[in-house]
């Protein structure tokens, strides 16, 4: 899986858009995606990937006993 471009993104969020830093930091990806108009041309998360996201990022923290 490829990382994302931050410096690209970076400059296309604050510069482009005009964002403050913290405005741009505080964007998901999909919102950072759509205000740069590139959003929408792909299908919604199935079930199938949202299981998968969530077995590889789990909803608890390092040391929590859950």
């Amino acid at each position: 899986m490829a990382g994302f471009d931050w410096p690209s993104l970076m400059r296309a969020g604050m510069r482009g858009l005009g964002l403050k830093p913290c405005d741009f930091w505080a964007l998901t990806p999909a919102e950072l995606q759509l205000m740069l108009g590139s959003g929408g041309a792909e299908k919604p998360m199935g079930r199938a990937r949202l299981t998968e996201l969530m077995e590889t990022f789990p909803d608890k923290m390092r040391g929590d006993g859950t």
